[in-house]
């Protein structure tokens, strides 16, 4: 029997065998727990984190993980990105369902300006 965790984990190596980051198109990874969601831009080929953003910003600590507050760490992390002169991303779910909180994050980044 295999505990929930272990199943998202094989789905998200099984993600990762396609999806991989360059400088020019980074991977946009999201980590969503109980509490928290968090966003990274990563260029896999030299292994650094560009841009980050998470619910447990100074100005969204306070609030709780829900759908609005999830699409507005994807307008923080798409404002961060343009800044950064980075357009477009591949984005990688993480092994996460792409459904509810997931899904309004990746529709705010789109809604920003960010392609994927």
């Amino acid at each position: 029997m295999k505990t929930r965790q272990e199943a998202r984990h094989r789905r998200h190596f099984r993600v990762r065998r396609r999806v991989h980051g360059t400088k020019e198109r980074p991977r946009m990874a999201v980590f969503r727990s109980n509490r928290y969601i968090y966003v990274q831009v990563i260029d896999d080929v030299s292994g650094h984190t560009l841009v980050a953003a998470s619910s447990q910003e100074k100005s969204l600590r306070d609030r709780t993980l829900t759908v609005t507050t999830a699409a507005e760490v994807g307008r923080l992390i798409a404002g961060r990105s343009k800044a950064a002169g980075i357009t477009s991303v591949v984005f990688d779910r993480g092994g996460f369902a792409y459904h509810g909180r997931l899904k309004a994050l990746a529709d705010a980044a789109r809604e920003e300006g960010l392609e994927f």
